[in-house]
């Protein structure tokens, strides 16, 4: 089944559309992609209510949502390696010990009620693995948010009301080091494909985050977290500029606090990789303590929202965990030639190219990962080199073990993704070796993603400061 986009010009024909359409709006197997849009009415929000009518769930709204990482982690719920929690600064992240490596951690109150990216592939796996979690699939939606945009502003209701906080990594290959740095003045529209002329356009890839900003002006959430790669920061005068575009959302109806750069092995993930996160807090909704505290230069511990670390990498403190290395993470894994789990069976087999190219290095089982980028699908790391090719894990070198690159299952535990994430999916009822994702593919949506743990400790600051920003 060939997935239908729904133009823009032809709005007017979306109840035929639906009326035609009415068995996909139900779908929830992954194999069925949905349509575009699902024209239904999102305007009613079933929202548990807590003690004096305060809202116990959260409705939170993704965009740029790739396969899940930041979902995840706002979600809750997932498995994670013991080590990846510091049981003395946050006990309270744990709902139970699952065995000696690993832990269940808490649900939070946030609930995904929209999910928005446009790569197929990202679609896939986040369906199948949310529709495991009890999401629907008709919550994720593949067209551009330029194309959503542009449908609300012609009348279609696409986005669903009582948000109460929006996040998305809006696309960073624009201002990444390992990209063309090209930052606003990107070669690829909002689809991700190569601009043929030059005249300027809103819809670059690397100014989506203008039109986050024009959902968060139609959806009015509490709280907006953005997020990219630390590049952007180091990119002339862009973080000025997007923190004051941002800031003018609703009428500059929001304050943008100083964007912080989180170190991802400071908060338990076995992998040198950092994230600047812009937050973004609505004025109006603040009561007069928490407006006037945020209004300062220097916001105290109590009420900064972005998490303390707890893990010693970068960071220093008694009560730090040491960090994670990636023994803890790989000690459970079989050998692909032993495995019945796609994900950790099939791998990259580029050969070695020698020490003068990217991805020719070899782990360190004994420190963190270096980052874990889409770009690098086939050069990825070795999980493993060869003693011929200066490989130094001598313990597995002398029992035989061949050498090899890393595996998705690899990559994404290195993310902190759960070991239950399916990443290599097979179609089903097709002949063998077809695949919803590929190999290659997981790379690269691996290599998209937020780190889950990262995500569950910005998550549990956002609800843990809730009510002290918004109790009237």
């Amino acid at each position: 089944m060939e997935r239908r986009n729904v133009n823009v010009k032809n709005v007017v024909q979306s109840n035929k559309m639906q009326t035609e359409n009415t068995q996909l709006k139900e779908v929830f197997l992954v194999e069925e992609p949905q349509l575009g849009i699902c024209f239904q009415d999102k305007s009613s929000q079933d929202i548990p209510q807590g003690t004096k009518g305060v809202p116990t769930t959260l409705n939170l709204l993704s965009l740029f949502s790739g396969c899940g990482g930041m979902d995840l982690g706002f979600d809750g719920g997932f498995l994670t390696q013991s080590s990846s929690v510091n049981e003395l600064l946050t006990p309270q992240f744990i709902e139970k010990k699952i065995d000696d490596n690993y832990v269940q951690l808490k649900k939070t109150r946030f609930k995904i009620v929209f999910a928005n990216d446009i790569f197929v592939d990202a679609r896939n796996a986040w369906v199948n693995h949310f529709s495991k979690r009890g999401y629907n699939a008709d919550l994720f939606y593949s067209d551009s948010i330029v194309d959503l945009v542009k449908l609300h502003n012609n009348g279609v209701k696409v986005f669903p009301e009582n948000i109460d906080i929006v996040t998305g990594g809006f696309p960073c290959q624009d201002f990444s080091v390992a990209g063309k740095r090209n930052g606003f003045k990107s070669h690829k529209n909002h689809m991700g494909k190569i601009i043929t002329n030059d005249a300027p356009s809103v819809e670059t890839r690397g100014q989506l985050y203008m039109w986050m900003k024009q959902v968060i002006e139609i959806t009015k959430p509490k709280i907006f977290i953005a997020e990219n790669v630390k590049g952007l920061v180091n990119l002339s005068n862009v973080k000025d500029i997007i923190q004051k575009d941002f800031s003018s959302a609703g009428d500059n109806g929001y304050i943008v606090l100083n964007p912080r750069v989180l170190h991802a092995a400071n908060y338990g993930v076995p992998q040198s990789r950092e994230r600047v996160i812009f937050i973004g807090i609505k004025k109006s909704a603040l009561n007069k303590k928490a407006l006037k505290e945020l209004e300062k230069e220097f916001i105290s511990d109590k009420f900064n929202p972005y998490p303390q670390p707890t893990h010693a990498y970068t960071a220093k403190g008694d009560m730090l965990k040491k960090c994670v290395v990636l023994k803890d993470y790989f000690s459970l894994l079989e050998e692909p030639d032993k495995t019945n789990d796609l994900s950790q069976k099939y791998f990259s087999k580029a050969k070695y190219m020698g020490s003068h190219c990217q991805g020719q290095t070899e782990i360190k089982l004994a420190g963190i990962a270096p980052t874990i980028r889409s770009e690098h699908h086939g050069n990825i790391e070795f999980r493993r080199l060869s003693k011929e090719n200066g490989g130094k894990i001598e313990k597995e070198l002398s029992i035989g073990l061949k050498e090899r690159r890393l595996t998705p299952r690899e990559c994404a535990l290195i993310q902190t993704f759960p070991p239950d994430y399916e990443f290599v999916i097979e179609r089903k009822n097709a002949r063998k070796g077809t695949f919803l994702v590929s190999p290659s593919q997981a790379y690269k949506i691996i290599g998209n993603a937020v780190p889950p743990m990262l995500a569950y400790n910005l998550a549990k600051r956002i609800e843990d400061i809730w009510d002290l920003y918004f109790k009237k």
